[in-house]
């Protein structure tokens, strides 16, 4: 699979052109690409919560959801991921948590 940045970065981290990728650029994408795991299992575990949790605690968890998912989000655009109509489906985010994010 070919990898290509952004056009917005013409050139890569060391300064060479895009199309040649040195050690440090792999090791940026290998790094964003763990914390963009990262944030989509906590985004796992925190939608199964309130999935599961009591009534009384709903705003809360519906408060952790929302952070996580926006954080999620936020780490999606920083690796040029801008749409994420896919990722809310296949998460099945509520609309209660994205209610909280400004969404409609």
């Amino acid at each position: 699979m070919a990898v290509r940045p952004p056009s917005q970065y013409a050139r890569s981290a060391i300064g060479g052109p895009v199309n040649t990728l040195g050690p440090l650029d792999h090791e940026i994408m290998g790094e964003k690409a763990a914390s963009l795991g990262r944030a989509g299992e906590r985004v796992q575990l925190t939608l199964r919560r309130l999935n599961e949790g009591r009534p009384e605690a709903r705003d809360r968890l519906l408060r952790e959801a929302a952070q996580a998912v926006y954080a999620y989000f936020i780490q999606r655009e920083l690796c040029g991921l801008r749409r994420h109509a896919d990722v809310i489906r296949e998460y099945a985010i509520p609309g209660e948590v994205l209610a909280r994010l400004g969404a409609s």
